[in-house]
């Protein structure tokens, strides 16, 4: 198994009304929480003051990867980054 960093922006655009909004967090955090119990995300942050998170997922390669990815909703404020620039995250966990 590879070990992928994973960067996930959530951000809410103007004119979003809040049951639409909740109800795409809600999603987030239901996925997010299976994932986690199926061992595919193996660690998670949430980034400070944000609704984006960034993750280690487990996968055999990129195109298993890219498999896992793909099988998220479609959240329609949601943008999926495989981010190797977020490893400051990794190195200010370990400190």
């Amino acid at each position: 198994m590879a070990e992928f960093l994973v960067h996930i922006r959530v951000q809410r655009p103007a004119g979003v009304d809040d049951q639409d909004w909740h109800a795409t967090l809600a999603d987030e955090a239901r996925v997010g929480a299976d994932y986690r119990r199926r061992g595919v995300i193996t660690r998670i942050w949430r980034l400070p003051g944000t609704t984006s998170n960034v993750g280690v997922w487990a996968a055999a390669d990129a195109t298993e990867l890219h498999e896992l990815l793909s099988a998220l909703p479609a959240f329609p404020y949601m943008t999926i980054q495989v981010d190797a620039l977020a490893s400051h995250y990794l190195e200010e966990e370990a400190a």
